[in-house]
């Protein structure tokens, strides 16, 4: 049975999606709409209409003469939404700290040493993963169901350019798995709130400023 439009315009939604959040279609790459529709069986339609939805999403842009690309890093952007990230995930933090059990405090140090694996291996895209799911896992435990999907689509917004975001600072890696080394400190010992809030937040304010300084 043939599968439905739908179906695979999904298909080459999410075959777009994970080349651009990969890094293989990079900012600027030119997206060929007849090549893609080879590489997966498809006719041209359903590669249009999800060109279409990722353009919506921010993801694709026209350009006159051009076409589809890869939309550029609007760093400006990038930094402002890291800054409310920053509070945002600060406070979601000390709200997590009276509920971090042990078990949990071990799977962030788990997270942490494959973060630093990652890293030895130059594997910045599964780093900018690993360290979403360290974070993930804290704030999920905080208690305010709005709170967390606000945190949830700020990260999704700069998901496209996180992955690239270690590759333009590898120093900054480094020094991220340090400083989750502290958060995990402060958690396990139950440190005050506002010296956990504190600590998280001037860790994502750490990223903007070495992106700002690269």
């Amino acid at each position: 049975m043939e599968p439905k439009t739908k179906n695979k315009t999904q298909i080459a939604y999410e075959y777009i999606l994970s080349r651009i959040e990969s890094g293989v279609y990079g900012p600027g790459y030119r997206i060929i709409i007849d090549q893609i529709a080879r590489e997966l069986s498809l006719s041209s339609i359903p590669v249009r209409e999800a060109i279409r939805q990722l353009e919506a999403e921010g993801w694709i842009q026209y350009k006159p003469y051009t076409g589809a690309i890869v939309s550029n890093i609007n760093e400006k952007e990038y930094l402002e939404t890291l800054s409310v990230l920053a509070v945002l995930e600060g406070y979601a933090t000390a709200l997590s700290s009276s509920n971090m059990k042990e078990g949990m405090i071990q799977q962030l140090a788990e997270l942490n040493k494959k973060m630093e694996q990652a890293l030895h291996e130059f594997d910045f895209e599964q780093f900018s993963e690993l360290n979403y799911e360290f974070h993930a896992l804290i704030y999920k435990h905080c208690g305010n169901a709005y709170l967390e999907e606000q945190i949830k689509q700020i990260w999704q917004r700069m998901k496209r350019i996180r992955a690239y975001g270690f590759t333009f600072v590898p120093q900054r890696a480094r020094e991220s798995i340090k400083e989750h080394e502290e958060i995990i400190r402060l958690l396990k010992e139950q440190a005050p709130r506002n010296e956990i809030e504190d600590f998280v937040r001037q860790h994502k304010l750490n990223t903007a400023e070495a992106f700002k300084n690269r």
